[in-house]
């Protein structure tokens, strides 16, 4: 990502009605797979400033966190944040032994320019223990690709039955799929025809209190219908858990 976006995240991710949501919906993702997730760390691949490690904090006693990030500063952010211990380093090569992790979680990673998303995925499928998880999050549908895909760099969005062939490819099972942000799907379409290059401004920045906790209180429905089992047809974002086979 460009540097800016960085300050951004590590300045916003904990109050921004988007990475709360995001955080609590990969939270919640793991927390539904940890019964039956064998035992042994859980990584955050491409983590960021920490603030998914930090979130994920309740729910991982007694299991170590790890955290991979290719941009140094971020790298000691997440660290200083989230108390994981951070690897500097690529999702497209590890730095992880084979079978040495218990679940994985990516948000919105395997979208950016510098990774290769059917390398990744073998790594994760490498990294992973038999019967582990994986869980992420995407940007959806390359027709939504926007301003703010080119300053955070990514180059590419999905579509459930695309990410479901890759996953396939690299040995990995999707056992949960589902869009969301679907509520608002239709304001970030009205956005994407209003904004012009680069003159439009980043998704990632400061909200209007009452704006931020109105779209917030939106995704915490979505959340909601989603851990009831509702499969979300249509959305910004789609949220993937797959597993390793035995």
């Amino acid at each position: 990502m460009e540097s800016g976006e960085y300050v951004a995240l590590d300045r916003l991710e904990e109050r921004m009605w988007w990475y709360r949501g995001l955080h609590r919906q990969m939270a919640a993702a793991l927390q539904a797979i940890l019964a039956t997730t064998p035992p042994g760390p859980v990584l955050d691949a491409g983590c960021g400033t920490g603030g998914l490690l930090a979130a994920l904090k309740p729910l991982l006693s007694g299991r170590k966190s790890l955290g991979v990030e290719i941009n140094p500063q971020a790298a000691q952010r997440a660290a200083e944040k989230s108390g994981a211990e951070i690897s500097i380093g690529s999702v497209n090569a590890l730095p992880m032994a084979d079978r040495s992790v218990a679940a994985i979680l990516s948000a919105d990673v395997l979208c950016h320019a510098r990774v290769e998303p059917d390398v990744a995925l073998q790594e994760v499928a490498r990294v992973l223990a038999p019967g582990g998880y994986a869980v992420f999050n995407l940007p959806a549908y390359d027709w939504l690709r926007s301003a703010h895909d080119a300053r955070v760099h990514n180059a590419r969005r999905f579509t459930s039955g695309r990410f479901s062939g890759l996953l396939k490819q690299a040995g990995l099972r999707p056992v949960r799929t589902t869009y969301w942000n679907s509520f608002l799907l239709p304001l970030m379409i009205a956005r994407r025809l209003v904004e012009r290059g680069d003159t439009a401004k980043s998704d990632v920045m400061e909200y209007p209190a009452l704006l931020n906790a109105l779209f917030g209180a939106i995704l915490s429905v979505e959340r909601g219908l989603i851990a009831l089992g509702l499969r979300l047809p249509a959305g910004g974002s789609l949220l993937v858990v797959a597993r390793k086979n035995v």
